[in-house]
């Protein structure tokens, strides 16, 4: 039986969409297919699968993309799909341990990724958000006010969530100096 669930994760809570994921599996619904906030599930034996996701350098189509996904599935990694960077993949729990950014210099290069993202993403909504607020100043279009408003609050939005990251990745940073 398949069940579709629609559940919103911020970008910058990554690991608890995987946690939750996880939870899912342990249950015995495996995820057999992802998108934006769209969760398909297949009823499986209570942890048969782990589920992993990883923020790709390139979309999922980009020939780079598909050569890694093609690695990860020849490792016994199901590739069960794709949010525009973010790949979700799945492997049998007899197969062993399932990570996928095992060491601190990967988890680190994705938290910079994510970074990134936000970044950009903030600074596009704050433009946006100006742009609409300018607007409504001008001419009084009540829009304008509303979508500048939710730009600017997405924005601030964006800048919480990088400063969450920027925070998990320092720790990262001084673990990885205590061990070298």
């Amino acid at each position: 039986m398949r069940k579709v669930i629609h559940r919103v994760f911020l970008i910058w809570d990554f690991e608890k969409e995987e946690h939750w994921l996880n939870e899912m599996a342990a249950k015995g619904l495996c995820l057999i297919s992802a998108g934006f906030c769209r969760y398909e599930f297949v009823e499986t034996l209570p942890g048969e699968y782990g589920v992993r996701m990883q923020l790709l350098e390139h979309f999922c189509s980009h020939p780079e993309s598909e050569r890694y996904i093609a690695f990860l599935e020849e490792t016994g990694a199901e590739h069960v799909g794709c949010c525009k960077k973010w790949a979700y993949f799945r492997k049998k729990a007899a197969l062993g341990d399932f990570e996928l950014l095992s060491d601190r210099p990967s988890r680190l290069r994705q938290l910079r990724r994510i970074e990134r993202m936000l970044i950009w993403l903030g600074i596009l909504a704050v433009l946006i958000g100006m742009i609409n607020l300018a607007f409504y100043l001008q001419h009084r279009v009540a829009g304008n006010l509303l979508v500048g408003l939710l730009d600017l609050l997405l924005g601030i939005g964006c800048l919480i969530g990088y400063i969450r990251l920027y925070r998990k990745r320092k720790k990262l940073q001084q673990e990885q100096q205590l061990f070298e």
